[in-house]
């Protein structure tokens, strides 16, 4: 799934073709879909060798070497405050794009590319209050499941993001 995922990827472009629609790569964590705009994902690889850094949060796993670049991992699962997992053949760290550094989130498993249309997205409720309210840009409903869209930007500090 993650080869054809990747070629999705690359093969899309990684562009939004007009105005008016978005491209998301959805993926799992836990029970929830999440998704992010596609720009910012610049690739999908298999979890692999993963060198751990000492005295960092227990969401930043460490860094590993991708094609002679060092970056760091952070495990979305523990980011967002559920319950630590061991890896499946699922999951998958998606290498993104955070105000220009590079970083790779762990995630259960990665979905698909989707193709939705603006007028799709519903604000957050306003009862979705706390922590975590601030990095949620909207919500999708599709056909039988809600997808939560993450921003990405918000959702790592600067600090986060230069560690390696």
């Amino acid at each position: 799934m993650a080869t054809s995922l990747q070629e999705s990827v690359v093969l899309e472009g990684r562009h939004q073709e007009s105005v008016g629609s978005l491209q998301l790569v959805s993926f799992r964590l836990g029970q929830e879909e999440y998704g992010i705009e596609i720009t910012k994902v610049q690739e999908i690889i298999l979890m692999g060798e993963i060198t751990h850094l000492p005295q960092t949060p227990p969401y930043i796993k460490g860094l590993i070497n991708l094609r002679s670049t060092v970056i760091p991992i952070v495990d979305l699962r523990l980011r967002f405050g559920l319950p630590p997992q061991d890896p499946t053949e699922d999951t998958r760290i998606m290498v993104i794009n955070v105000r220009g550094k590079i970083i790779g989130v762990i995630v259960d498993a990665v979905s698909e590319v989707l193709r939705i249309s603006k007028e799709q997205i519903a604000p957050p409720p306003p009862t979705a209050a706390g922590k975590g309210r601030e990095y949620l840009t909207g919500l999708v409903k599709l056909e039988n499941r809600l997808l939560i869209l993450l921003d990405i930007e918000k959702l790592f500090t600067a600090e986060e993001t230069n560690i390696g």
